[in-house]
């Protein structure tokens, strides 16, 4: 948007420049030219006038009193001539060349004709032009810098809205915005605002209900799971005691499965989204993995960012964990972590890999679904990693298949937000509990 604004306003102004500026500037050369030739015209009638006078008294007129008449700064006549009745002929100074002349007769005949140089007119006038551009330039220049500020006034608020809604769709309480003075924008806020506390009160709804559901449902199960090992234990018919064993495991198992979609509910939620350093993370897992590199003979290298992102703590954590446990099993050479920024939206790219042999080709499309494996382990790995990151509205993807490399994408700030006056960082929360 700023880039927008600036365009917008710079284009204007060149367009206003342009279209007043041209039309002044030959306004001002041809002022400049009038200004002259009526400067000339009266200096050739007074002259006239003053000859004419002089002559009919009898007086001598020569060279030298013509004289008079010119003078040497810029602009003034250089040349003068006076032809008499009986063509006789006067002139003192220089014809320039080239000139503008202008020529006065008086009523007993004299004819009086003066020159003035044509540069001298032409760099006055180029004076008054050069005035009107550098004016142009130096409105250009105020109108950009009041752009930029206009600019950085309309984003700003922006910027903090943005992340504001990202904090609401992560499921966090509700922002604090300050009145930016734009009124369209602080409606916009207002309504979000709303939207914050209507959503807040569905959501602790909702994960009341699946607290309750949990609750309701883990009870009868474990009822039934004792019940079951109990027949198991006392009962002396083995198919009885085989049956009873089975359908235990059938509750086990329903058990799990109702953890897993109660699980998924609450990550749907966005329940645990935040505010994540990523040097934090990155040093828990130099600290957990450094050692085990060193002992397989490998060399884990995790580079150092200030990036912060939306996301689950401790998923991040798992999810990370997980690539880096992949790049151990089946990798090899120097495994590399590393964040970056990626595009307009400030996007930030996680980015695992490895110098090893890399994913096989008819594995590669699959490589994210559950019990695909490339080797002797369960396939859910990189499929939990997968369903943990879109939880946190990013996601995984195999960015490169040779040499392996995984691609974390998860929602930036942008480093122009103060985070603190958008919603209480994840530090200070720590802080506040404690």
């Amino acid at each position: 948007m700023r880039r927008r604004v600036l365009q917008a306003t710079i284009s204007a102004l060149a367009v206003a420049v342009v279209l007043l500026g041209i039309p002044l500037a030959v306004l001002a050369a041809q002022l400049v030219r009038s200004d002259a030739e009526r400067d000339l015209d009266l200096r050739t009638a007074t002259a006239a006038r003053t000859l004419d006078v002089r002559y009919l008294a009898g007086e001598d007129i020569t060279n030298e009193t013509l004289g008079a008449y010119l003078s040497g700064r810029p602009g003034s006549p250089t040349y003068i001539s006076v032809t008499f009745p009986d063509q006789t002929k006067f002139e003192a100074g220089v014809e320039p060349s080239p000139a503008i002349s202008d020529s006065h007769v008086t009523d007993s005949g004299l004819i009086v004709l003066m020159y003035i140089a044509w540069w001298d007119v032409f760099w006055e006038a180029a004076r008054a032009v050069g005035i009107v551009f550098s004016v142009g330039v130096f409105a250009v220049i105020a109108g950009m810098l009041m752009a930029t500020w206009q600019a950085n006034r309309l984003s700003a608020p922006l910027v903090y809205l943005a992340a504001s809604a990202e904090l609401l769709g992560a499921g966090q309480v509700r922002p604090s915005l300050k009145k930016s003075g734009v009124e369209e924008i602080d409606l916009v806020a207002e309504e979000l605002a709303r939207s914050a506390d209507r959503m807040g009160a569905r959501l602790a709804a909702e994960r009341q209900f699946a607290a309750d559901a949990s609750h309701q449902l883990r009870t009868p199960l474990t009822a039934l799971s004792m019940r079951l090992e109990e027949i198991a234990s006392t009962s002396t018919q083995g198919e009885v005691r085989s049956e009873a064993e089975a359908s235990l495991e059938q509750v086990e198992r329903l058990v799990g499965v109702v953890d897993d979609l109660l699980g998924r509910s609450r990550r749907a939620l966005g329940a645990g989204t935040e505010l994540v350093m990523l040097d934090e993370v990155f040093d828990q897992q130099r600290e957990e993995w450094a050692a085990t590199f060193v002992k397989a003979g490998r060399r884990l290298v995790i580079n150092d960012t200030d990036a912060t992102v939306f996301a689950t703590p401790g998923g991040l954590a798992q999810v990370l964990a997980t690539l880096i446990e992949n790049s151990l099993k089946h990798g090899d050479g120097t495994t590399v972590v590393s964040a970056r920024e990626s595009g307009a939206n400030h996007a930030i790219v996680i980015e695992v890999r490895d110098d090893g042999a890399g994913v096989p080709e008819e594995l590669a499309p699959r490589i994210f679904e559950r019990e695909v494996t490339g080797g002797k382990g369960t396939g859910l790995g990189l499929a939990l990693a997968r369903d943990l990151v879109t939880a946190d509205g990013g996601r995984l993807e195999l960015s490169q298949r040779v040499p392996a490399a995984f691609a974390i994408f998860l929602q930036g700030v942008p480093r122009m937000v103060d985070l603190t006056s958008v919603v209480p960082h994840g530090r200070a929360q720590k802080r506040s509990r404690r």
